[in-house]
């Protein structure tokens, strides 16, 4: 926050940033979505809707993540929220209670951490393996499993570091919580970017429904980050208790961008991989480049749309302390937008977002290189 703010008084003084900070795709809306939307209005759909979202979306929700990963959920085991981070938010508050113990692997998407806190919770953070792409394994949750465990949380692809879980390792940790009766989140926000192998989602494991609980959104899979549609598949009794807090907070989500979504789901599906093919071209651009900047060193990442290398050697070469120093040098001296590992829970990375052009990419990139070697 604090460097997207100093960045956005650099702009409008007229500075010229190169942003990869951002996280959400530089594409449009696609044209159907935003037609979708337009109808709404022209049909004055703009009353009060269910507080668990419009019954068509639920299924059209339902059916899309049936469609994708073969599970079987139905519209009263789904919620519709104001975006992927609600849903995240209402889970805290339904299931954490104060000294209940949340385990989260590291890095991790940075609200996360807050959001237990403000439940009442324990952050358990588990660190995995860098030199093998940040991998996590089952073994390395279960270190971490106390009596007080209530929830694992696991984001694959990764928001920052873009790894993904491997198919089988993912079923294991499931095996891990499920006989314990600890809740297993999976959030599939990123889940349609992968560079290879096929979507899978954990949810899907035979019995899983008892105890998983799937986290999505439509933000980044369609380009719809400002429409603020996020949804929960949930066993019944944790969406009524969704519900019953929603209902307080924030109501229905906007009775148009549901609209918009129904489409999203039901409509043509190729925007999502047209987005994927150019992000796919685009990380091996980031990627060639990073390893060229000296100190910096990069896995490759399988999904989403990010690049988390590690400048710790350029650091100590530069005698900066920490990724936020790293952060504000680059955004004050060659006026480059990046966000410190400091926000994902590492103290020697920076997370560069490739949803820009390549054009952009090169230029930002340039600005690194030569802050690094001129410093």
């Amino acid at each position: 926050m604090k460097v997207a703010s100093e960045a956005g008084r650099l702009k409008r003084e007229g500075v010229d940033v190169v942003d990869f900070g951002a996280g959400e795709p530089d594409f449009p809306t696609p044209d159907n979505i935003k037609r979708a939307a337009v109808k709404a209005l022209d049909e004055n759909f703009t009353k009060y809707t269910a507080v668990d979202g419009i019954v068509d979306l639920k299924k059209a929700i339902c059916d899309r993540h049936q469609s994708d990963f073969g599970t079987s959920y139905a519209p009263n085991e789904c919620v519709v929220t104001v975006g992927g981070k609600h849903v995240i938010f209402n889970l805290m508050q339904v299931l954490v209670n104060p000294g209940d113990e949340v385990i989260i692997p590291v890095p991790y998407w940075v609200t996360y951490k807050d959001v237990v806190n403000y439940a009442g919770g324990k952050c358990v953070f588990v660190n995995t393996d860098e030199s093998q792409g940040f991998a996590l394994t089952a073994s390395m949750i279960e270190r971490h499993i106390t009596p007080k465990t209530k929830v694992v949380m696991v984001n694959s692809p990764s928001n920052p570091s873009g790894a993904v879980l491997d198919d089988e390792e993912f079923r294991k940790i499931y095996q891990v919580t499920s006989k314990r009766g600890i809740w297993l989140i999976t959030d599939e926000c990123y889940c349609h970017f992968l560079y290879g192998g096929k979507p899978y989602s954990v949810a899907a494991e035979p019995g899983a429904k008892d105890t998983v609980i799937v986290a999505g959104s439509l933000s980044k899979t369609y380009a719809m980050t400002g429409w603020r549609i996020g949804f929960g598949l949930a066993p019944k009794a944790v969406i009524d208790g969704i519900i019953k807090l929603q209902s307080h907070m924030t109501s229905n989500p906007t009775s148009i961008a549901q609209k918009a979504a129904v489409e999203a789901l039901r409509g043509p599906q190729e925007s999502v991989q047209e987005m994927l093919a150019e992000y796919t071209r685009r990380r091996a651009f980031v990627i060639d480049r990073l390893r060229k900047i000296p100190g910096f060193s990069v896995q490759e990442p399988k999904g989403a749309f990010y690049a988390y290398p590690n400048a710790g050697q350029a650091m100590k070469s530069l005698g900066i302390g920490s990724a936020l120093e790293l952060a504000e040098r680059l955004l004050k001296e060659a006026h480059v937008a990046v966000v410190p590992g400091e926000a994902f829970g590492t103290d020697e990375h920076i997370r560069i977002s490739y949803a820009t052009s390549i054009a952009e990419l090169e230029r930002g990139l340039d600005r690194i290189h030569r802050f690094v070697q001129s410093a």
